[in-house]
């Protein structure tokens, strides 16, 4: 009787320390975690240039990989991008699949229902674009007609609002100026940098129609509850933005600051 005490004794023991661990590794903070895994995974589309997209030697490159890139090395981690389709982004940092997404993010309230964000890392708008030599003077123009943006991007209620006719969904905004290109649509809507440099890079034959729709705060989405790796980004960027290092990024990418409002 005894050694069967002593067995339950020692079988209680063990179930009661693994639940210690268990719980242990549940309840570790984010920026430990991180920590102690020696890297951090940041999300973003692969398709968004010059913010985050393959060059010609399909090496991952842009705005956004460089900002990953430092923030990681102030964190004293590795960097590990990670590229996914933005229809599905915020899910998959959601599920853990990833740390935060770093992909040129605007902060909008249906967004932070789900996500949390770090100050803002950039600043930027919503642009129309439409065929170089197209008649539209105005975006008011371009009601009833078919308008083409990124799935998952918050364009798609600006075309909404001008009175789009078709709104066309696409996975990157490589797909959406090509068919604006071949005119398959009547008009893009996507980031202003992002219609610029389209239109310098000499690969479309397209124009910026009016100034942005409106403005948008870009910054670096995190899962509730991933509060101290949060703080820490925010540290991060806020003596990023004062040292100049934003601003030397924004520079050597898009050949302008738009690091400040």
């Amino acid at each position: 009787m005894k050694r069967i005490r002593l067995t339950l004794a020692v079988i209680t023991v063990t179930l009661f320390s693994v639940m210690l661990a268990g719980c242990s590794e549940e309840n570790k903070d984010s920026l430990t975690r991180v920590k102690e895994a020696g890297e951090i995974r940041f999300a973003m589309s692969g398709g968004y240039p010059p913010f985050n997209f393959y060059n010609d030697n399909n090496e991952l490159v842009g705005f956004d990989v460089d900002v990953a890139r430092e923030v990681s090395k102030r964190l004293n981690v590795e960097l590990k991008p990670v590229t996914t389709e933005w229809s599905g982004i915020i899910e998959g940092l959601r599920s853990g699949v990833y740390d935060g997404i770093l992909g040129s993010m605007a902060v909008t309230e249906k967004r932070l229902e789900v996500v949390n964000f770090s100050t803002p890392y950039y600043y930027s708008g919503a642009q129309l674009l439409i065929k170089n030599g197209a008649s539209y003077t105005a975006p008011d123009q371009l009601k009833n007609k078919t308008i083409g943006v990124v799935t998952g991007t918050t364009f798609a209620t600006d075309a909404e609002q001008l009175g789009a006719g078709d709104v066309k969904l696409y996975k990157d905004d490589t797909h959406t100026l090509t068919e604006l290109n071949n005119g398959v649509v009547d008009g893009v809507i996507t980031d202003r940098v992002v219609g610029v440099n389209a239109l310098n890079s000499g690969k479309f034959d397209i124009a910026l129609l009016g100034m942005p729709l409106r403005s948008e705060d870009i910054a670096v989405a995190f899962r509730k509850g991933d509060d101290t790796l949060l703080s820490q980004i925010n540290t991060i960027l806020t003596a990023m933005h004062t040292d100049g290092t934003l601003s030397q990024l924004s520079k050597k990418w898009l050949k302008t600051d738009i690091t400040v409002q």
